[in-house]
């Protein structure tokens, strides 16, 4: 049955915690998956929130933090000391520890990792932090199942069964030398129909897909994408077996990126959540604010010098915000479409092929469009020559549009700034503004003023 938080659940487990009644809130929250204590956990105050992770084991609460929103996590994090950080810690993935430690602020990273009792646990996690976030090593996490080309089947069982106790998931068992260098991937089917006495070097699968260390994190995406992967091993320079990156991972990087990106091509300069303080959403979304502000007033700066124009043909002021709307909604469309085959690694034209493809379809698109305003203009104001004037107008407008919505994210992609910045106000604002500059000039051109 799909867990549901009711008013009544809330007010219950409100009044347990008020009340310090700890052994019926532990029966209570037995019954519950952790990520439906975190949802619990999410409608809580910091108080409240706080009382359950103390009471709760570690065992249980080392997933629950892991479920809850980053910011509930910081502050409950801010509430506990450094060695009840350190016992969650312990009970996490390498990679899931590595992540809430980052968290911490600088002067208290150090005191958890001291106060962790694993030795081993404590140098994987140091280790981890050194990476760059967006990389394989940052993602990997260090729990997988290795086995040596030098073991028995009956031996690599044995050490198996001792490996896979920290394992989460066995996704694949991955075949090392003895100097730990990544060699080859273990079929289970093979291990389990072969002889005892049989070497793994007899039966191990040579040919392994694998990422190293500082592999951006959209390669490695693109990597177990295209081969329906659900983890690729990690190696170091020396090509040593490090980590692993499971598809887990993976799916969080794609949506926290998908999320950046949405939020930037909507004009939000920063990540936001829609709880978020008013200040930090007015942080957010001034920047842009204040580029869409300055791009209207260089619009009415262009309209005002063409005074001369509107006096006299007073019908091009009222098809200014429909040029306006379609270069920004044709640059728009442009970019987006280029940023989407940017992440997917799908653009395998030259830019010079894909400039004049996009000119193309700009054109058609131009050339249909403006066949419907020359007629509805004509057909309205009976003015043929000023409705050429609006129409041809439109169809270089898209064309320029379209243009520029292709070129800046392969620009911004050259220059490794995120091209996502480029279907948003960017785009919108300088497409407005052309436009607005060549609708006029064409219109002078054609009207002969």
């Amino acid at each position: 049955m799909t867990f549901q938080l009711t008013d009544e659940l809330l007010e219950n487990i409100t009044s347990l915690i008020n009340l310090q009644n700890d052994r019926e809130l532990t029966t209570l929250f037995e019954e519950y998956h952790f990520a439906d204590i975190a949802e619990i956990i999410d409608d809580l105050t910091l108080d409240q929130a706080t009382y359950l992770i103390k009471l709760l084991d570690s065992q249980r609460t080392s997933d629950i933090l892991m479920e809850l929103e980053e910011e509930v996590r910081e502050r409950i994090l801010d509430n506990l000391s450094a060695k009840e950080i350190a016992e969650e810690v312990e009970e996490m993935d390498s990679d899931d520890a590595a992540d809430v430690i980052s968290e911490l602020p600088s002067n208290r990273v150090e005191n958890v990792i001291s106060q962790i009792e694993d030795e081993d646990r404590a140098k994987d996690i140091v280790e981890l932090l050194s990476y760059e976030e967006n990389s394989a090593g940052g993602l990997m996490a260090k729990e997988l199942v290795r086995v040596r080309e030098t073991w028995t089947v009956a031996g690599c069982v044995r050490k198996m069964r001792s490996q896979a106790k920290n394992v989460t998931r066995v996704h694949s068992v991955y075949v090392v030398d003895k100097h730990d260098k990544l060699i080859g991937r273990l079929s289970l089917k093979d291990l389990l129909t072969s002889d005892t006495a049989t070497k793994i070097s007899e039966i191990y699968i040579p040919k392994v897909d694998f990422v190293n260390v500082h592999t951006e994190a959209e390669e490695v995406a693109r990597i177990m994408q295209k081969y329906d992967l659900e983890a690729i091993p990690v190696v170091d320079d020396l090509n040593r077996l490090v980590g692993r990156v499971t598809i887990d991972d993976i799916l969080d990087f794609i949506r926290d990126e998908a999320e950046k990106d949405y939020q930037m091509a909507a004009g939000l300069s920063q990540d936001v959540e829609a709880d978020d303080s008013i200040l930090r959403h007015t942080r957010a979304r001034l920047p842009w604010l204040v580029l869409g502000l300055l791009g209207g007033l260089g619009a009415a700066m262009i309209m005002g010098s063409f005074e001369d124009i509107l006096e006299n043909y007073t019908i091009l002021f009222f098809f200014t915000p429909l040029i306006a709307a379609m270069a920004g909604n044709v640059g728009v469309q442009s970019s987006a479409i280029i940023v989407q085959g940017l992440a997917n690694d799908d653009l395998k034209e030259s830019l010079v092929n894909r400039l004049l493809k996009e000119m193309l379809l700009a054109l058609l698109n131009g050339v249909i469009l403006a066949i419907l305003l020359l007629g509805f203009t004509y057909m309205w104001k009976g003015d043929f020559l000023t409705a050429l004037a609006i129409s041809l107008s439109l169809i270089i407008v898209i064309v320029v549009a379209g243009l520029v919505g292709t070129f800046v994210p392969l620009f911004l992609h050259k220059r490794d700034i995120d091209p996502a910045i480029a279907t948003g106000p960017f785009i919108t604002t300088s497409n407005d503004i052309f436009g607005i500059l060549i609708y006029f000039y064409i219109a002078k051109m054609v009207l002969g003023i």
